[in-house]
């Protein structure tokens, strides 16, 4: 018994310092690591507050492309799509006070409430409005009455799918799926809309011809979040209204409430 106690212990202390205990995570990634070789310009958007955002039309593949997610595709859900534009965002959030885990990340992914009031810059009006009236979970793509949002977990739960209703300024009533699934190193989160999205009465965009995942990452050099979206749009929708902006507008949305979930979501270390 003693034997197997010291042994124990040799492991232990092999182990890189940077083990984070709970998850099945042995070692935490740079961004070098994952976005290996990029050039400095690239790297320098990457890190500013803005991100660095590449919009592109009418392509078939990734501008941006991570190193391996294992159990995480991040590229075929948006291209078996075919999408007439493809939105890619990557971020680094650098850590304040104290660093976060996946947990931590889950937590605030969970508080939908959240994106309630959220503002963007409106161009035509040259101002700063909010642009999700009201924001809930619901039950399901058939029962769509508004449920709580969780409350915080201590431990990463198994894969899970979520329904949201978001009552969105220019398209009103929008509703998604989200499935949310992870690794030992990052977490996914993936919405699709299951009802059109619609301006003015007409269909922007068509059920399940949108998607935007969202693979969030706590790296060395602090919380990575990179999200690819696509929308399949037809041509006179195109000519009357700028998807690909519209789009990032509520993807920039998106995860700044995940950047203020994650700094104050409790237990961070």
């Amino acid at each position: 018994m003693m034997k197997f106690f010291l042994s124990l212990t040799v492991v232990l202390l092999a182990l890189p310092v940077n083990v984070v205990y709970g998850q099945d995570r042995i070692s935490i990634r740079s961004f070098d690591d994952i976005f290996p070789a990029m050039e400095a310009p690239r790297k320098e958007k990457v890190f500013s507050p803005e991100g660095m955002v590449i919009s592109t039309e009418r392509i078939s593949m990734m501008q941006l492309i991570p190193s391996e997610t294992p159990g995480l595709d991040l590229s075929t859900p948006v291209l078996e799509r075919r999408p007439g534009f493809m939105l890619e965002i990557l971020q680094v959030i650098p850590y304040s006070e104290k660093s976060a885990d996946l947990v931590t990340i889950y937590n605030a992914l969970g508080k939908i409430r959240g994106l309630k009031g959220r503002l963007y810059h409106s161009a035509t009006k040259n101002e700063n409005i909010p642009l999700f009236e009201d924001a809930t979970r619901i039950e399901s793509m058939k029962k769509i009455q508004a449920i709580p949002d969780p409350p915080f977990v201590t431990a990463l739960p198994p894969d899970e799918t979520i329904y949201i209703r978001l009552k969105d300024t220019n398209f009103g009533n929008t509703y998604y799926r989200a499935d949310i699934s992870s690794n030992s190193q990052g977490l996914l989160y993936s919405m699709t809309n299951f009802k059109n999205l619609t301006y003015l009465l007409f269909p922007v965009i068509k059920e399940n011809k949108f998607i935007a995942q969202l693979y969030l990452e706590p790296t060395a050099d602090g919380i990575l979040i990179y999200s690819i979206a696509g929308a399949d749009v037809s041509d006179f929708v195109a000519s009357k209204i700028n998807v690909p902006s519209a789009v990032q507008k509520r993807l920039e949305v998106i995860i700044g409430w995940v950047k203020s979930g994650i700094e104050t979501a409790p237990g961070r270390r």
